[in-house]
């Protein structure tokens, strides 16, 4: 079989139907809620303790973790890291 590529790639038909920047920020959402979930079963940290130490509500916190709300903001990501004990590193590329 030949090993070379027939046509654009998957980003290219993205951009040309003008849903590049959607997909690619739904996707940084899921990565995001999914790291942050996975360190709160790493520290054994409930949702109630995790939104308490975050000093925010539980329904705050369900947002930050559902992959499919992207209405999350950098205060809150912030607040989640530090209580992880880790930092938020955004990058331009």
């Amino acid at each position: 079989m030949n090993a070379q590529h027939i046509g654009s790639n998957f980003d290219d038909f993205l951009a040309e139907e003008g849903f590049l920047a959607e997909a690619e920020a739904v996707a940084i959402k899921r990565v995001i809620a999914y790291q942050i979930e996975q360190l709160m079963n790493e520290q054994k940290l409930t949702k109630s303790a995790m939104a308490g130490r975050m000093k925010t509500s539980r329904a705050a916190l369900d947002r930050l973790l559902d992959p499919a709300n992207p209405s999350v903001t950098l205060q809150t990501l912030e607040r989640a890291a530090s209580v992880l004990g880790k930092r938020v590193q955004i990058n331009l590329v």
